[in-house]
């Protein structure tokens, strides 16, 4: 087997990162630049892809049980908590990335900063983002969690919310924690009854998002708000 120091540099992954760019990388390489060293016979490269072969995806493999990494032969500890280090990065980056005071333009930025908040709950959890009248961000707030395929949510609790931070605008959401965001019969309906009852005290409902595993959909985009 030869070492990765003894590839080409274009083709090292820390190299290539360098040189190219984050985005030219492949999964299992950016996956190696965190692992570093390999296990006897196989590279860095080898190993993660052997990882994600044995988990089927990248979410899978980065929220495995602790467990698994330690009795993994060439893993451990340390790699265990350089990976689980880079991945709460990702997460705080990403939810940095909407902040207090700042205003929505365009709802991939609310859809990626609702994805980075609710994609990785096991069960459902209904939130909601309130806004001023100038589409300003004001709060997110986890208001309902539930279990694996349904939350109990309480309109007036929303209302009470809304009033308690001056809102004009409110954006909700929830997880589909099987990971198709498609929206069901019951989301449509909750979606009415929310615009509805909101508009009772001028409060604007602007879009209700439905978190999946790897996308995000947006009611108000699909005319169905």
């Amino acid at each position: 087997m030869t070492s990765i120091t003894q590839w080409p540099l274009a083709e090292r992954p820390r190299e290539k990162l360098l040189s190219q760019g984050p985005k030219q990388l492949s999964d299992a390489e950016l996956i190696a630049i965190f692992l570093n060293t390999g296990a006897r016979g196989k590279t860095a490269v080898d190993l993660a892809h052997e990882l994600l072969k044995e988990f089927g995806t990248l979410k899978k493999l980065l929220h495995a049980p602790p467990l698994y990494f330690y009795q993994k032969r060439g893993m451990g500890k340390a790699k265990y908590a350089l990976i689980k280090a880079a991945l709460e990065l990702g997460q705080r980056y990403l939810k940095e990335n909407l902040p207090l005071g700042e205003k929505l333009n365009d709802s991939a930025q609310t859809k990626r900063f609702i994805h980075s908040r609710l994609s990785d709950y096991p069960h459902e959890v209904f939130a909601c983002l309130f806004l001023d009248n100038r589409h300003r961000v004001m709060a997110f707030e986890e208001l309902f969690h539930g279990t694996i395929n349904e939350t109990s949510v309480y309109p007036r609790e929303i209302i009470k919310r809304g009033l308690a931070h001056n809102a004009a605008k409110i954006i909700v959401a929830h997880n589909h924690p099987s990971g198709d965001p498609t929206p069901s019969p019951s989301d449509q309906q909750l979606t009415r009854l929310l615009k509805q009852t909101l508009a009772l005290v001028d409060i604007q409902l602007i879009d209700h998002i439905i978190v999946g595993h790897s996308s995000s959909l947006s009611l108000a985009e699909i005319g169905d708000l």
